[in-house]
Formats: structure tokens, sequence, C-alpha cells
């Protein structure tokens, strides 16, 4: 189903602060019903992001337990990165699973595409579905070593009960892929 609004008129935007991962921007909007509203957005790079639920096995999800600065706290997730410049996001995908688990994987799936607060951020992030994994590991970019925690997918519940598995970019693609798993 598609929205039969038409797009506001953009009349000036302007860079009002920059940091080395984002930029914020500020609009000068018209709407068709003449309505004049000045919005501000995160500007992110425009290559995107990735996320990936590696599967061990037909069972056995591999997850990582990394420190967050946001919450000041280590929370546990999937491993997730930005697609580098001129990578595709499968090649970032599993260059992120070799940097982040020392697994590669010969069988990407694509399960979707998610948006992060698409009223104020344009970052869109990749999810895949990591099968066929081999052991290969790339020099990541993390402070410090990753806890690598592996789940039974049969007890995705009591992963969802977890107190540091929060991420809501987390938790959408583990039900994600347990949707597509049920077929």
């Amino acid at each position: 189903m598609t929205s039969k609004n038409q797009l506001p008129k953009i009349n000036a935007q302007k860079l009002i602060a920059k940091s080395q991962l984002f930029s914020i921007e500020q609009l000068d909007l018209t709407f068709s019903n003449g309505e004049k509203r000045l919005y501000e957005r995160m500007v992110g790079s425009g290559r995107g992001a990735v996320m990936i639920v590696p599967m061990l096995d037909d069972e056995t999800l591999l997850l990582v337990r990394e420190y967050c600065a946001g919450t000041h706290s280590y929370m546990l997730g999937f491993p997730k990165g930005l697609i580098d410049e001129g990578e595709s996001a499968e090649v970032a995908a599993n260059r992120e699973l070799q940097e982040e688990i020392a697994y590669g994987s010969n069988k990407l799936t694509k399960v979707s595409q998610l948006m992060m607060a698409p009223a104020f951020f344009n970052a869109k992030m990749d999810i895949f579905l990591a099968g066929d994994l081999y052991k290969s590991s790339l020099p990541g970019d993390e402070p410090e070593p990753l806890e690598l925690v592996t789940w039974s997918i049969k007890d995705y519940q009591g992963l969802l009960q977890q107190a540091d598995f929060k991420e809501a970019r987390s938790i959408a693609a583990l039900m994600l892929v347990v949707d597509k798993l049920r077929g």
C-alpha cells in the first residue's frame, strides 16, 4: 500500500551540526496544504549498515556482548556494522562476521531491511541470516574483544527475556529470522 500524500517542498536545507558519526540537517519545508515547518534530521553516510543473525548449526544462534556508549552498558545483540565505501551489503555482512565473531559465511540470505527512527534519521540496515559458517577472522575496529554467546533458537523467548538483550534492531532481526525459519 502506498500513500497518496504529496511530499513537502524543501525550501532550504542547512547543516547545523556535525560529528564523526553523523550530521544534523535543518529542513525548511512547505506542505501541500501550505503549512510551513522546520524539521531536523540526522544524516548518515548513506551507505547503510548490516546486521547478521549467524547460525552455527540448525539450532544455535551466535551473538556478541559488547559495550554500548549510549547506555554505558554491555548489551547482547547480533554482529553489525557499517557498509564500507564500495562494498555491497553482502560483502559487508561477511566482513563484519569475520571481524566480530571469527566466522565467515558461505550462505548469506537477506531477510529484510529496517529503518531506525525514519522521522529523524535516514539510516537503513539490511538484515541477513548467515549459515554454513567457517572459521575465519579479520581485524576489527572494536576497542576490546567481543564476548561470543551461543543461544538455542528454540529458546528465542528466553533470549527476549534477557536483561541485556534489549536493542530493538536485534529483537526485530531475531523475530524476522524465527518467522523465516518457520516457513
